[in-house]
């Protein structure tokens, strides 16, 4: 009688401190670091088991993900290259979601960044309002930031066909889908969540005020679109109109409000509580690339929670950063200088990496759309949660989205002997 062996080793796992051990050694002691990452992006799974010791077992699971969908490409970067491009995070680096997902077998998670919600911008009624509410938290559970927009809700005490008889207007949704916010852990880490409204919304000045009263939208940045004919506006010192539907030729309600004085307020506001941000949502939208196709349904609605990403309902970015301090020769000499030749080359790897991302993203895609047919709630139940993935599926796979940033430009600059903020290093 012969005994069949088991040939398949299991993975390796750590313990906390042999992790933190490993990576405070990786960081040359930085023990904040270390517990960062393996909070937020070791590899682990529900039982808390560590499979990964340092960013460099990270850094081997990316380029080997990477390198399975490079293959199926011409010319394909290698795992090697891959790796050499990304260890130590010295030239590129993936960005939060990417590097906890790709690659992590133990949680059904999206490897996107941010997403945009919002039915379009035109859905004023309860329906629409809890889905964008639903929407949001299941984005979230996912690991993913939310960005929608306000300004599809009808302005207080504005008539409605139901018992309340007039609307509450805006800010107990700001604190309703603050509170959602709050409500989803995401390993470690909290939900991120932008508000944006039109400066053109009759609720515009409450939604600005919201942040000021303690304890209120704690769980979300906010930031108001302002327009160029408001801005025109305050320049002048003269009046503004406000309207519901906002931009409306005939809308149902309307207000008028001298400019520079709200405009003061966000300043003010700015100043006591760092919010509202602002929106220059003219320049966004004359910028934008994807709204030449905006009757195909890539309208720019909102941004992500940290405003640098306008999007369309239901579109996606991931991202990367180029490390800019590691382009710099002989640093802090009177020889240093930037290596562009090199530079050029790793954006082009660069873009590949984030186009072979959103091959690895469909994937994770399926596997949560699986998940959510395998789960036992009635199918009412999942409707939303699946009509979301599949939407967000459908932008994905339309528009590509990819997201290549910078970091370390002070660094750079500094390297280089160049004043930040200086018109030689503006240019």
């Amino acid at each position: 009688m012969s005994t069949q062996i088991d040939t398949k080793a299991k993975p390796k796992t750590y313990t906390q401190e042999e992790a933190f051990e490993a990576s405070s050694a990786y960081f040359k002691g930085d023990e904040l670091a270390a517990r960062v990452w393996i909070n937020k992006y070791a590899l682990k799974d529900s039982d808390g088991n560590l499979y990964e010791s340092t960013p460099n077992d990270m850094h081997t699971r990316i380029a080997k993900e990477l390198a399975r969908i490079e293959s199926r490409y011409s010319n394909p970067l290698s795992e090697t290259e891959i790796f050499d491009l990304i260890k130590d995070f010295k030239y590129i680096v993936p960005q939060g979601s990417p590097m906890a997902g790709i690659g992590n077998p133990y949680q059904i998670a999206s490897l996107s960044n941010c997403f945009v919600i919002g039915n379009n911008g035109e859905s004023d009624s309860y329906g629409g309002i809890m889905k964008i509410d639903q929407e949001q938290v299941q984005l979230m559970k996912r690991r993913g930031g939310v960005g929608h927009d306000l300004s599809h809700i009808r302005p207080k005490s504005s008539p409605v066909k139901n018992s309340a008889l007039t609307s509450t207007g805006i800010v107990p949704f700001m604190e309703r889908y603050s509170n959602s916010t709050r409500e989803v852990a995401q390993d470690g880490r909290r939900g991120a969540l932008m508000l944006s409204v039109s400066i053109n919304h009759p609720d515009s000045e409450d939604f600005i005020d919201a942040k000021l009263e303690q304890g209120k939208v704690t769980g979300a940045n906010v930031s108001v679109r302002i327009d160029d004919e408001f801005m025109k506006a305050v320049k002048s010192n003269s009046e503004y109109v406000q309207k519901y539907p906002i931009f409306s030729e005939t809308p149902k309600f309307s207000k008028t409000i001298e400019a520079t004085r709200i405009w003061k307020k966000i300043v003010h506001n700015a100043w006591k509580s760092a919010e509202p941000g602002i929106l220059f949502w003219d320049t966004i939208i004359n910028e934008s690339v994807p709204d030449c196709y905006a009757d195909l349904g890539y309208k720019t609605v909102s941004t992500n929670p940290c405003g640098e990403i306008p999007l369309c309902p239901y579109d996606s970015c991931r991202l990367l950063a180029i490390n800019l301090f590691s382009y710099v020769e002989d640093p802090f000499t009177p020889e240093a200088k930037f290596n562009f030749e090199l530079f050029k080359k790793h954006i082009h790897a660069a873009q590949r990496m984030m186009d072979d991302i959103i091959d690895l993203e469909l994937e994770k895609i399926d596997a949560i759309l699986a998940k959510i047919d395998a789960d036992p709630e009635q199918d009412e139940v999942k409707a939303t949660e699946r009509n979301l993935w599949l939407n967000i599926q459908k932008k994905a796979e339309e528009g590509r989205r990819t997201g290549i940033g910078i970091t370390a430009e002070g660094d750079m600059l500094a390297a280089l002997g160049i004043r930040y903020g200086s018109e030689e290093g503006n240019n």
